[in-house]
């Protein structure tokens, strides 16, 4: 691979083509899920050509990259080509990284790329570029999954777009719409005879922007620095690593607003900072639990409220319901005591936690709730 200009000779994707100036397309997204006939897969594999810029040799790859395994029509599915161009588009991003930027070591250049891969990036490529009506599928439950997705990133500007690839949203990018990046990736590498150089000029330019060092530091971690320190208050990140995966929980004033996960521990960070800017500004956010609140000794006094203010930090943070748990009954009927666990579902990981035994069944998940609270505020090791 060539060192790689400021610009790309050539423009690959179709500004016209882009999410943003269709209104419809949350409509069309979702649109004919059932079986696709011949006449459609031909008029969609003209439509990926026309935004890569590229004709295919062998057209038929891209007919494979774009159909899902739910297509009962077919045996074919896009998993052998995804697999494919996850290394492929990785090893190619890698190769322009390096040649671009000479003076960063591995740490900075390993974050450029899980930045600009990310699955959040990826999935939101696929939306811009309007991929996931061209898939042949048969899953109306994926299908309104990618939908509730869709009409989140059209809320998002095109100024936007470069800098909420991170995550930490209050929904998970459907990880199809990445996949069906990646298998379009495979196609083109295969179908240039594995050329990593031709791969790259072809696909660079829907991924556009590229992070770049400068925009990577200047995403949210110093958004939150800067709103924080208008507003006079103090922010910290507190983290700990689980089964090799980074957690990060932003506290402002001492509560806490955000939280984040990631292989990478810069893109943990990040995916934590962005849901601490995204709760902040929201009008719906006017709830945060304090340290000083959560952080009694037990008694019934302190924990009287835990399990109300529990469902409110989950309806807040749109997570779902706690699921609480009677784990453990003892002593005779007219004392029994009751020991309760519950578990919680964030947007990253899965908590749970016991509570001690209580003579009430509601001290019991009260008991639970209040730990809960104390221990995802200081970041215990809940992780599941």
């Amino acid at each position: 691979m060539t060192k790689p200009a400021d610009e790309p000779a050539k423009p690959r994707h179709l500004h016209s083509r882009a999410l943003h100036g269709h209104p419809r397309l949350a409509a069309d997204s979702t649109h004919s899920s059932s079986s696709t006939s011949a006449s459609s897969m031909l008029a969609a594999v003209a439509a990926v050509e026309q935004l890569l810029d590229y004709s295919f040799s062998d057209p038929s790859l891209l007919n494979e990259a774009l159909t899902h395994s739910s297509f009962s029509d077919s045996q074919l599915s896009y998993q052998r080509l995804e697999f494919l161009g996850d290394a492929a588009l990785g090893l190619a991003l890698s190769n322009y990284l390096y040649l671009a930027n000479p003076d960063l070591g591995p740490g900075p250049l390993s974050d450029l790329r899980a930045a600009n891969i990310s699955t959040e990036k990826l999935a939101r490529v696929a939306v811009r570029h309007r991929l996931y009506p061209l898939l042949r599928r048969n899953s109306p439950s994926l299908d309104n999954l990618v939908n509730q997705f869709t009409e989140l990133v059209m809320q998002e500007s095109e100024e936007e777009f470069g800098g909420l690839i991170y995550g930490g949203s209050t929904m998970k990018a459907p990880k199809v719409l990445a996949d069906v990046v990646e298998a379009i990736a495979a196609a083109v590498y295969v179908d240039c005879n594995f050329n990593l150089e031709i791969l790259w000029m072809v696909f660079r330019g829907i991924l556009e922007p590229i992070i770049t060092p400068e925009t990577l530091n200047e995403q949210p971690v110093t958004m939150l620095h800067e709103l924080c320190q208008k507003q006079g208050k103090n922010f910290m990140f507190k983290n700990w690593q689980k089964n090799n995966v980074n957690v990060f929980n932003v506290f402002v004033d001492g509560q806490l607003v955000g939280m984040g996960s990631s292989e990478h521990k810069m893109i943990a960070k990040l995916n934590a900072a962005r849901d601490a800017l995204e709760k902040l500004a929201s009008s719906k956010f006017d709830f945060l639990m304090t340290t000083e609140l959560l952080s009694g000794d037990g008694e019934a006094g302190e924990q009287k409220e835990s399990k109300q203010k529990l469902n409110e930090l989950c309806s807040k943070m749109n997570w779902p319901k706690p699921i609480y748990k009677v784990e453990k009954e003892q002593g005779p009927a007219h004392g029994k005591k009751f020991m309760c666990s519950v578990q919680v579902e964030t947007s990253d990981n899965t908590f749970i936690t016991l509570g001690e035994l209580k003579s009430r069944l509601k001290e019991a998940e009260n008991a639970a709730a209040a730990k809960m609270l104390t221990q995802v505020l200081v970041g215990g090791d809940l992780s599941l």
